[in-house]
């Protein structure tokens, strides 16, 4: 290619940048102009709409020809509205920290990065800072593909006015980081009780003698190795890159797919995008045929049941509360119908919230 061609490209190149600066910021000028309509209809100050934001998204998704890739292309867009948004008022988001661990990930792959992101010790604290207003939504992990369900998150919605109001799938990648050149000079290895289950096989075939030590997150634990040169541990890339520490081995999960859904908390469901889920938890006295009871109701009204766990329940000893996922929203008839029957058999029924599905 000649030298005058590629200043040609060149030049086009930054007149179409040109073109994108502009139009971003007409878009950030028309963001503000509704803002200032709903202010003046006495709507409250979050203007976070969730099932709006996924409904873009998923226009943008289905009408991408490329050559950019479906996650490039949301993942772009989600950028835009976080920063239009964050004109109006950047929204306050409660994770389970400290900075660098999975959670963040998930909050700045859901929210954008133009958000006041608040670092928090531990599920229960997520929760608390929400329910006091003190953040407008939280993110906390719900279940692992390979090590299943974290038991304390569903313990909280059990007894929380919260409702779920979105969902993030994060594929998960786990590293070995450490200022050890080798492994043999390792010794121990930190990382929180689910990265050193999802690297089990790993660690008995390449540090069968390293001490296995389980603390509050990967991220607490690439802080810990930073100060130990005999120590390891398991963690992100985003927690190796916060403490400047080496990734010796990368991707060191057993098996290739794994992922953890994240729930993102808020005070109210969001309404239908058409492409939604609904979470819920049921009880019913103990008796023969009870669940298979509670559960008819869906398969009357031709609703699909994506999970369904069980968890001991507070109220006594070997009695269970069952938490469930469907497709559609609350406010759909079929769901309406189906849960109405079904608040007459249960001893317990609480819709955990209606949200849009994961857009991917």
């Amino acid at each position: 290619m000649s030298e005058e061609s590629l200043s040609a490209i060149r030049a086009r190149i930054d007149e179409i940048d040109d073109q994108l600066l502009g139009l971003v910021n007409e878009r950030a000028q028309a963001a503000m102009e509704v803002a200032r309509i709903k202010r003046e209809s006495g709507e409250p100050g979050d203007f976070y709409r969730p099932a709006r934001e996924a409904e873009i998204l998923r226009r943008l998704r289905d009408a991408n020809t490329g050559p950019l890739g479906t996650d490039e292309v949301i993942r772009l867009f989600r950028e835009v509205m976080s920063a239009c948004l964050a004109l109006q008022r950047p929204l306050r988001v409660a994770f389970l920290g400290p900075e660098g661990t999975f959670t963040q990930e998930a909050a700045l792959k859901h929210f954008g990065h133009s958000i006041r992101s608040q670092p928090l010790d531990g599920i229960d604290a997520v929760f608390r800072e929400v329910e006091s207003n003190s953040a407008e939504y939280g993110v906390v992990p719900v279940e692992n593909s390979t090590e299943g369900m974290v038991t304390h998150t569903l313990d909280r919605l059990l007894s929380s006015p919260l409702q779920i109001v979105g969902e993030v799938e994060l594929p998960i990648v786990q590293n070995l980081v450490t200022k050890a050149e080798r492994l043999a000079d390792i010794e121990r290895v930190y990382s929180h009780q689910q990265g050193l289950a999802q690297c089990r096989l790993w660690l008995e075939t390449h540090l069968p003698n390293a001490e296995r030590i389980a603390v509050a997150s990967t991220a607490e634990a690439a802080r810990m190795a930073g100060e130990d040169k005999s120590a390891g541990a398991i963690a992100s890339t985003s927690a190796a890159d916060r403490y400047a520490l080496p990734i010796l081995h990368a991707s060191v999960q057993d098996g290739a797919a794994n992922s953890t859904r994240f729930l993102v908390l808020g005070r109210e469901s969001p309404q239908s995008t058409g492409e939604d889920k609904t979470s819920l938890v049921i009880a019913r006295d103990n008796q023969p045929g009870g669940l298979a009871g509670l559960l008819a109701p869906l398969a009357r009204y031709g609703l699909n049941m994506t999970r369904l766990e069980s968890r001991p329940s507070p109220e006594g000893m070997w009695e269970y509360v069952f938490f469930i996922d469907l497709e559609g929203h609350a406010e759909d008839i079929a769901i309406k119908r189906a849960l109405t029957e079904m608040q007459q058999l249960a001893s317990l029924l609480k819709v955990l919230g209606s949200y849009p599905r994961s857009v991917s």
